[in-house]
């Protein structure tokens, strides 16, 4: 797993900013994916995906503890979808044999 820090490095040495410079950015394209979702827009970034807004209904569960019923709110979830750029280069086509 990579850290909020080890991503902001990461990401400052890549660009050749300072971490300050890089975490600034990096908020403010959070803080924009979070407003665009809010209005129930698409924000999408072409090769690597796009995060979009799905409603759940209100439902009943179960306490996996006591099995009794319990009450689950309806809600906003946001969704992200890999683009099919992001999704050969994490799944390379395999070599076959001869």
């Amino acid at each position: 797993m990579t850290t909020k820090a080890e991503l902001i490095e990461a990401v400052a040495g890549n660009a050749g900013t300072s971490k300050a410079d890089a975490e600034k950015v990096l908020g403010a394209f959070f803080d924009q994916v979070v407003a665009v979702a809010k209005k129930g827009d698409k924000a999408a970034w072409p090769g690597f995906g796009s995060f979009s807004t799905t409603k759940s209904k209100a439902r009943v569960g179960r306490n996996p503890q006591t099995g009794e019923p319990v009450k689950i709110a309806a809600s906003t979830r946001l969704k992200f979808t890999a683009s099919s750029t992001l999704k050969t280069a994490l799944n390379p086509p395999k070599k076959t044999k001869k």
